[in-house]
């Protein structure tokens, strides 16, 4: 695969942690939905990342990837338009890992700033392993593996791509260089006409001489915009733009996703961890209770007392699931004291049970049906497999590990 035909393709994963909530489908899962019509997908379960942080207790992990995959799909994830598959499966993952871990400095790994982190959260664990230092650069090969473009993260993600796009320059760098490389880039050159030739040598040699970005940028369009030229020179072309040489691996691009706006029931981010959370498949009357028990303004005593949605968890939600109209009947009544707090609930109680109801009932039909869900993850990885093993096959003869 081109590294152009690369930037249509978007890789995504997700550690299993069994059944997911609200915070999943609104920070990651809509985000996919909306994807899966627009790019080439690859959605996968990281078990193996699990790995990194659970290797004492792993006998859940087979369990949570079900749950969650039974999650995705309930939440509108198609496999007929998206790849969706297990990391273990595709063991092209593994060995990816392995080469690149060989050109890695150790440093790369020490500064990515969620290792730190979570150190710092897991103090009570033993992370003094091979497998969580090195779980920023197995997450490098799950993109590169695939060649994608596209990583769909948050703004807190961005270093796990710039690690990647670090790799990906390193590797093209020391095994980009082919036999005769210099001689192919001048030969595609001359193929591009003698007008479109002397822009691409000026604007290269801006680049390489000042940095200039824009002219970086200014040659890579004029290299993909070629009609006469094959895909090879122009991977040849862009790598020898940035002083490279042919792009085995393409570096990919953050594609930033919108800040989730899903609050915890407490106010705080919904996650497990907080016990704040309302889940996919949480059934009506559960979800009716755990909003019912949410907490309201404090200075709110008394039914008479007029409140404040600022300082109101109740509000956040309203952000999410009410109307216009709705949010200024709570702004007025509740200040007031004309709305009490068990009304103002219940707008926020529809709302969410609008938007479960049809989650609970595909997840319903894929939890009666545990062999569908086998049969898309076998069908994910053996499409993944395939693409994966191109790569691997390019990798490999760049390395000099090419024996057939």
């Amino acid at each position: 695969m081109s590294s152009i035909a690369s930037q249509q393709r978007v890789l995504s994963g997700m550690r299993p942690t069994g059944r997911l909530h609200l915070g999943h489908y609104h920070g990651v899962l809509k985000n996919w939905v909306k994807l899966q019509y627009e790019y080439d997908c690859f959605f996968f379960a990281a078990d193996w990342h699990a790995l990194t942080t659970a290797y004492e207790s792993p006998h859940g992990i087979q369990q949570s990837v079900f749950e969650m995959v039974v999650d995705w799909l309930a939440a509108g994830v198609n496999p007929n338009n998206a790849n969706v598959f297990v990391q273990s499966h595709v063991p092209q993952h593994a060995e990816l890992h392995l080469l690149l871990s060989m050109m890695t400095p150790l440093s790369w790994l020490e500064r990515v700033p969620t290792y730190k982190d979570q150190q710092e959260k897991l103090k009570d664990q033993d992370l003094a392993t091979y497998g969580f230092l090195g779980y920023p650069l197995l997450q490098s090969a799950d993109i590169l593996i695939y060649r994608a473009g596209l990583v769909p993260v948050g703004a807190d993600q961005v270093a796990h791509v710039e690690i990647t796009r670090e790799v990906a320059r390193r590797f093209n760098h020391l095994y980009g260089r082919e036999p005769g490389f210099e001689e192919a880039v001048e030969a595609a050159i001359v193929k591009m006409g003698k007008k479109a030739a002397k822009v691409y040598i000026d604007l290269r040699k801006r680049y390489q001489q000042t940095g200039d970005d824009e002219a970086l940028s200014t040659a890579q369009a004029l290299v993909l915009d070629q009609q006469n030229i094959t895909l090879g020179d122009k991977e040849r072309l862009l790598g020898s733009l940035e002083g490279s040489g042919k792009i085995i691996l393409p570096e990919p691009q953050a594609l930033l996703t919108p800040a989730s706006k899903m609050p915890g029931l407490d106010g705080q981010k919904m996650s497990k961890s907080y016990a704040n959370f309302i889940s996919l498949r949480e059934l009506p009357a559960d979800v009716e209770a755990k909003v019912r028990k949410m907490p309201t303004d404090p200075a709110r005593v008394r039914r008479t007392d007029p409140g404040n949605p600022d300082v109101c968890p109740v509000w956040q939600l309203h952000e999410v699931y009410s109307d216009e109209a709705t949010k200024q009947w709570v702004q007025q009544g509740c200040r007031s004291a004309g709305i009490g707090c068990i009304e103002c609930k219940q707008p926020v109680i529809d709302g969410i049970n609008a938007e479960l109801a049809p989650m609970r009932e595909r997840a319903r039909e894929f939890e009666e049906n545990p062999d569908t869900i086998r049969s898309i993850l076998e069908r994910g990885a053996e499409t993944a497999s395939a693409i994966a093993e191109d790569t691997l096959r390019d990798v490999r003869a760049a390395m000099g590990l090419s024996y057939r």
